[in-house]
């Protein structure tokens, strides 16, 4: 039986992890900084530039996962690491000091690509590090460091601001701390992680999956064995040697249209698809609209949306001593009907026009049931489904597909408000989840406990 390093392993996957904390702080911060910028920028009445600004960095999401599986499959998961932690740092200072809207919108794109490089390649490196009966937990750190990032953004924005008095004009905003600098100082303080980040990332080893594949077998052996002794890097060597000598197909985008491949690459794509489209991310990056209909003033709702962290947190952390134990499908399953049944009420909670605690509450039950299992579990399934050949292309199509449809779900969410109101929205958020609920209990497979290898042969 190999004793594993778990010090060696945490270590690695924290720093690996890193670029997830990076990716929750930069993807929240937008949402406190919102009311003082759309100010500064003269935009607060102009809803097409709201959208622009507050949806802009997808794009370069969006750039980052479809980039991420050629450099990831050619220079490896490390260097690829380290390139999206220097973007992170160019983004934060590039973002505060931007004078126009224009800059604003070029560096909150530069801080995306940082994003989609890190979101696809963080969890898929922690997976491919990991020992099989301890990867959910490990690969779930990349989640509870987002989840950190995201608290740590909206505590920063918190101390940050000052206090805005109830009914203050916009020019009152505008020309206030908040206004001029505030939201200039909430993007600075993405720096400092960045650059301990970019530093970190250098001593990382790289992924042996990759060195196998690439033909350095004589490098990936000392990784494994740090890992998990003699025996176990042996096993892992042969294993992973063969599922690549299975095929002798170059490993690249061409072979994603491969038939065999199909089932695989759905699961992979409609996951990734329903974990933004089930709509709990509306919740933090239009806060300041959900909870002024629920009648909650500015500075009220700064402080909700670091109750809203706090809930996130603790919920990951009870999905990291779950996900091993309970298994992926189930979590999935409770977070998808969960989150059906809390957005009828909380759809109802508008449309009633309720006010206060009780939406204030709703919000509350929907993240805990998100943060509990659709936030993390979508990651860890998508970084263990994937068959080796094709892991790194086939990460960046899902991730490619995940960022494409949070773009979707950020930008139509003004407009679905507009159309249908706090509670339709809302509603449509219940159907999605409930058709991802049926999905999940006729495709997804339990991957508990089985290897990458193991996986890739159940699959397929």
């Amino acid at each position: 039986m190999s004793k594993f390093n778990k010090t060696y392993i945490f270590g690695i996957s924290m720093i690996s992890a890193l670029g997830g904390l990076l990716f929750g702080y930069d993807w929240v911060v937008i949402g406190g900084a919102k009311p003082f910028y759309e100010r500064f920028f003269a935009i607060a009445s102009i809803p097409n530039l709201q959208a622009w600004a507050m949806s802009c960095a997808l794009i370069g999401c969006v750039i980052g996962a479809v980039i991420s599986g050629v450099v990831s499959d050619r220079f490896g998961r490390k260097w690829p690491l380290v390139f999206s932690a220097f973007l992170f740092t160019v983004a934060s200072v590039g973002t505060g000091f931007a004078p126009t809207y224009d800059v604003f919108v070029f560096f909150r794109i530069i801080g995306g690509v940082g994003i989609g490089l890190a979101s696809a390649l963080s969890p898929m490196y922690i997976a491919e590090v990991a020992p099989s009966h301890l990867r959910g937990r490990f690969v779930s750190l990349n989640q509870m460091t987002i989840v950190v990032g995201i608290l740590a953004a909206q505590i920063i924005n918190l101390l940050i601001a000052e206090k805005v008095p109830i009914g203050a004009t916009d020019e009152f905003i505008r020309t206030s701390w908040n206004g001029l600098m505030g939201w200039r100082w909430m993007f600075f303080a993405c720096a400092i992680p960045s650059v301990l980040f970019l530093l970190l990332a250098f001593f990382l080893p790289e992924s042996p999956r990759w060195l196998i594949k690439a033909g350095k077998q004589e490098k990936a052996f000392p990784t494994l064995k740090k890992i998990g002794g003699d025996e176990f890097a042996r096993e892992e060597m042969q294993s992973i040697q063969l599922t690549l000598n299975d095929s002798s197909e170059k490993a690249d985008f061409k072979s994603l249209i491969n038939p065999k491949f199909r089932n695989v690459l759905l699961i992979g794509i409609v996951l990734a698809v329903f974990q933004q489209w089930c709509g709990i991310n509306t919740v933090f990056n239009y806060a300041d609209e959900i909870f002024s209909a629920a009648g909650y003033g500015v500075s009220d709702t700064l402080f909700n949306i670091v109750i809203t962290g706090s809930v996130n947190l603790i919920f990951t952390l009870v999905a990291m001593f779950t996900v091993d134990r309970w298994g992926r499908k189930k979590l999935l399953l409770i977070g998808s009907i969960g989150l059906a049944t809390t957005y009828i009420m909380l759809g109802s909670a508008f449309y009633f026009q309720l006010k206060g605690v009780a939406v204030l509450s709703l919000v509350v039950g929907a993240i805990a049931i998100y943060a509990m299992s659709l936030a993390p579990i979508v990651w860890v399934v998508l970084a263990e489904i994937f068959p080796n050949r094709i892991r790194g292309a086939a990460m960046a199509l899902a991730t490619f597909s995940l960022w494409i449809a949070c773009f979707i779900l950020t930008y139509t969410f003004p407009l679905l408000n507009k159309s249908f109101g706090a509670a339709g929205t809302f509603w449509v958020y219940a159907g999605i989840c409930i058709l991802g609920f049926l999905f999940i209990v006729r495709k997804l497979p339990e991957t508990k406990g089985q290897s990458l290898e193991e996986i890739e042969t159940m699959i397929s």
